[in-house]
């Protein structure tokens, strides 16, 4: 290969992480600290990124759960700095929904209000095997500077 064949502009390539999890409140915790350790190890800032995979596992584990089935995290950064975060699990017939505002002292129902409030944008898409998953994206999560 010789110079003249390199392309004059090289864009960042996408980077890709995906690991599957057993379907318990250990695995969502698991879910929580493995996208922390993967979006630090790609210098990126991730308390919110923490937040939206702490409420999609979350809700995986809590409604998206069959029996001797796990789910799987997916972390996607695009070239162009988008992070797209993606979680399946095995209730393909479960379409996640923002509830009524809840009560005050309400212990459940805000958490795909907290992911809305992170995230640009996020939604559901079906899967292979009567799965779904439940997508979120992030602009731009870069690092801040102390």
């Amino acid at each position: 290969m010789n110079q003249k064949s390199l392309p004059r502009e090289v864009t960042a390539p996408a980077r890709h992480f995906t690991v599957q999890l057993s379907a318990t409140r250990r695995g969502a915790r698991l879910a929580r600290l493995l996208t922390e350790r993967q979006l630090d190890d790609w210098g990126l800032a991730y308390e919110a990124a923490v937040h939206v995979v702490a409420e999609l596992a979350s809700n995986a584990v809590l409604h998206g759960r069959v029996a001797g089935r796990d789910f799987r995290l997916g972390l996607r950064l695009r070239p162009d700095r988008t992070l797209r975060i993606e979680v399946t699990d095995a209730r393909g017939d479960r379409v996640p929904y923002v509830h009524d505002p809840v009560g005050a002292d309400a212990e459940s129902g805000r958490g795909l209000l907290i992911v809305g409030a992170y995230a640009d944008r996020w939604g559901t898409a079906e899967a292979p095997a009567g799965c779904k998953v439940v997508w979120a994206e992030l602009g731009a999560p870069d690092r801040e500077d102390p």
